[in-house]
């Protein structure tokens, strides 16, 4: 990597902290967090020595880090305050996740002129629209794929806690596959058939897939949509290139 062409692009979200490197405009890697102390970001700096950062979090995340990462290069903390190429004509901008709002720039930069509906599968699933004049509508919220499996076990008195595998029937044929297939098949449905209502109210709908889990998600859904396991970091590059100036 060139030196003093690094920005990272910091993404804490509620069960996951990652990075994305970026060597100039190129998408280069992604490193996962164990945890946000300040030896860990430290760590990060000394071997990329970034000429930009920006942190979009959704976390109650360790203050200090923001001082480290503004010493280090020009320094950006992702909020309603933020410029970005969308506008966010909602009631209440200050309460968009900076999250879903990345999701939404990506989408507007990598397609514009046309109507994007941008799922991310995360700890909840959201649904985020951009139309083709760059105003971020809103969308949806509903609980992501763990929270599912965990609230079937939590309120319930005998039913297990089930891990993931997506080699599950249609049919279920004891307690494991039933809770595989009711939720996987569910979620499964619920895209789709989300999709299907936006597709049937926008014309020239482009859906985008992030999340991840969306390339297994990828191959049961009926519609066609463009996935991309790293968006969120693209998103949070454009951003960065607005307000690290």
């Amino acid at each position: 990597m060139a030196h003093g062409s690094v920005t990272l692009c910091f993404d804490f979200g509620n069960t996951r902290l990652k990075c994305g490197v970026f060597d100039g405009p190129e998408f280069r890697e992604v490193i996962n967090l164990e945890n946000d102390n300040t030896e860990t970001i430290r760590d990060i700096i000394e071997k990329y020595k970034p000429a930009k950062s920006l942190l979009s979090s959704v976390t109650n995340h360790n203050p200090e880090i923001e001082g480290l990462l503004s010493r280090a290069g020009k320094f950006h903390l992702l909020d309603h305050h933020s410029k970005i190429p969308v506008t966010t004509p909602v009631g209440k901008p200050e309460t968009i996740g900076a999250d879903r709002l990345a999701l939404c720039v990506a989408a507007f930069q990598m397609f514009p002129g046309m109507n994007n509906l941008v799922i991310g599968l995360g700890t909840a699933i959201t649904y985020n629209f951009v139309n083709k004049r760059g105003e971020f509508m809103g969308g949806g919220i509903s609980p992501g794929m763990e929270m599912r499996f965990k609230s079937l076990e939590m309120f319930t008195a005998k039913l297990p806690l089930v891990k993931k595998d997506w080699n599950f029937p249609l049919i279920g044929y004891d307690t494991r596959t039933n809770i595989l297939s009711g939720v996987l098949m569910g979620m499964v449905k619920e895209i789709d058939g989300t999709i299907n209502s936006y597709s049937e109210k926008y014309n020239n709908l482009n859906v985008l897939l992030t999340g991840g889990d969306s390339t297994y998600f990828a191959h049961h859904l009926k519609n066609k949509i463009f996935a991309d396991l790293n968006l969120i970091f693209k998103g949070l590059y454009a951003i960065s290139e607005l307000n690290n100036v």
